[in-house]
């Protein structure tokens, strides 16, 4: 972990292939993994590595590492929320779901009671959008019901690229050097 505050939070800008990603950790683990302009950096806590999920996630990007293996400290949400977020660490490496299927997943009760059943994706997609950990916790693989990219708070390039790098792995292909998948 990085250098701790009084406060026991650590952060860093860590330079991934698909861009600069704000990494933020506690004493319980993981707290934030957001992409530039998806949020700001922290107020408190000390600037520094955080090892153990840079490597980890300097592995995936390699093509190397097909599951994380790290404490994660989700905070706050609603329990739906939370719910969706769980069910987005189920997905495996390589796959991709649709937001519909994803909804199906769900216990209907966590839904709002005027909620139609054929407007569940949208809450999940909702939902899906305020993932706080992203790349750890694969939103990313959750797609349209056409197939189609749609929604991803890194933008739809990142999306494509992440699902690419993760598709390429799975098929034996080797996923080339990090430096194709840079976004600009």
């Amino acid at each position: 972990m990085a250098e701790k505050s009084p406060q026991g939070v650590g952060w860093t800008v860590w330079a991934s292939p698909v861009g600069g990603l704000l990494l933020v950790a506690g004493p319980d683990g993981l707290t934030d993994l957001r992409f530039p302009g998806r949020s700001r950096l922290p107020s408190e806590g000390e600037k520094g590595a955080i090892p153990v999920v840079e490597e980890q996630l300097a592995a995936y990007f390699a093509g190397e590492l097909r599951e994380f293996d790290l404490r994660l400290d989700v905070r706050g949400g609603t329990p739906l929320e939370r719910e969706v977020w769980r069910r987005l660490l189920e997905i495996p490496y390589g796959e991709t779901i649709s937001y519909g299927e994803l909804a199906g997943r769900i216990d209907p009760e966590l839904f709002d009671a005027d909620v139609e059943p054929w407007r569940r994706a949208r809450v999940v997609g909702a939902a899906n959008g305020r993932n706080p950990i992203s790349i750890v916790v694969p939103c990313h693989r959750v797609i349209g019901a056409d197939g189609s990219l749609v929604g991803y708070g890194g933008g739809l390039e990142r999306k494509r690229a992440l699902l690419e790098l993760e598709r390429g792995t799975v098929g034996g292909a080797d996923p080339g050097p990090a430096s194709q998948l840079t976004m600009l």
